[in-house]
């Protein structure tokens, strides 16, 4: 009996409740430490973040703090908003979804072209487009109820793509393929390559003449001639640039190993910030009336970055 007694206590401290409180508080907070920032976007009014699980992070206060909704079933690989404020991004299982100004009242609609989706913008007219593989482009005025397709016939993986007015467009994409528009997207030419069968992980076009590229190992490209021709530009920080976007009128990057890199003349150089971690940064986006950016990686990473101190010492040199 004593025997039997013993086992009886040993099962009981077995099936006792584990304390689950520390779990508990983890899950309740916006942002996660599992949390992979894979976008960002702001209206200048809120900013919001898409992560790789299919949570929005959403801050109404320039990143110090932020709320979180889940997206089932998703996988956030790009976000934009357009010119009446709504935000629009791409799953990876080919829907887009779109919020309010506010980052609100998430939606999605499918598509079927591209088959995977791998970038997306929205334009002056805020129609949603979108690139992929097999080098299409899908674009809707109708917030996705319907979509015109352009194959451009190549088998290649479009990265990019940015209409930088009414009628000027670039699409970029593997083998150095570039691809431009100059009647609002009616129809699309592929132009001369970039030298080397360049691979982009990013571009950026400031205007219809001037875009960079930033690809594998550090390197970046520079066209002044709408992609005609493509010049290397040095990069001291020797990262991959994940992504390219402008910051105070000035290109800037961030990628590997923490990097946050601008353009100065013709040379990308380090933008120095305290406390900075070695994970790669995925995304970005500037914040011009705090002088800073907020950046987003792996492990719940998103970081607001002063900038207005380091561009005083880039310009004393």
């Amino acid at each position: 009996m004593a025997g039997i007694a013993l086992g009886a206590s040993w099962l009981a401290g077995c099936t006792s409740q584990t304390d689950l409180s520390a779990v508990a508080v983890e899950a309740a907070k916006p942002v996660q430490r599992y949390d992979i920032t894979q976008a960002l976007a702001t209206n200048g009014k809120v900013v919001v973040a898409g992560t790789q699980s299919g949570a929005v992070l959403v801050s109404a206060d320039q990143g110090r703090s932020w709320k979180r909704e889940m997206l089932g079933g998703a996988s956030l690989i790009g976000i934009t908003h357009c010119p009446d404020g709504r935000f629009v991004a791409i799953d990876f299982y080919r829907r887009v979804w779109s919020a309010d100004a506010s980052g609100a009242g998430w939606k999605s609609v499918p598509f079927d072209k591209p088959r995977i989706p791998l970038a997306i913008s929205c334009d002056s007219k805020g129609r949603w487009w979108i690139a992929g593989t097999g080098a299409t482009l899908a674009v809707s005025a109708d917030a996705g109820a319907s979509w015109t397709v352009t194959d451009l016939a190549e088998d290649a993986q479009l990265t990019g793509v940015q209409m930088v007015d009414e009628t000027h467009g670039f699409a970029t994409g593997e083998f150095g393929l570039v691809a431009t528009t100059s009647d609002g997207g009616a129809t699309w030419s592929r132009g001369s390559k970039m030298p080397d069968e360049f691979y982009p992980y990013a571009t950026l076009f400031s205007s219809s003449s001037e875009g960079w590229a930033s690809g594998i190992a550090g390197q970046i490209l520079h066209t002044a001639d709408g992609g005609k021709t493509w010049s290397k530009q040095t990069n001291t920080t020797r990262a991959a640039l994940y992504r390219l976007f402008m910051h105070e009128g000035v290109p800037h990057g961030v990628g590997a190993g923490g990097v946050v890199a601008r353009l100065e003349g013709d040379t990308w150089r380090a933008v120095p910030y305290p406390d900075a971690v070695p994970v790669f940064l995925g995304a970005a986006v500037s914040l011009p009336e705090q002088h800073a950016i907020i950046a987003g990686g792996p492990g719940g990473l998103l970081r607001v970055i002063g900038t207005q101190a380091d561009k005083a010492a880039a310009s004393a040199r």
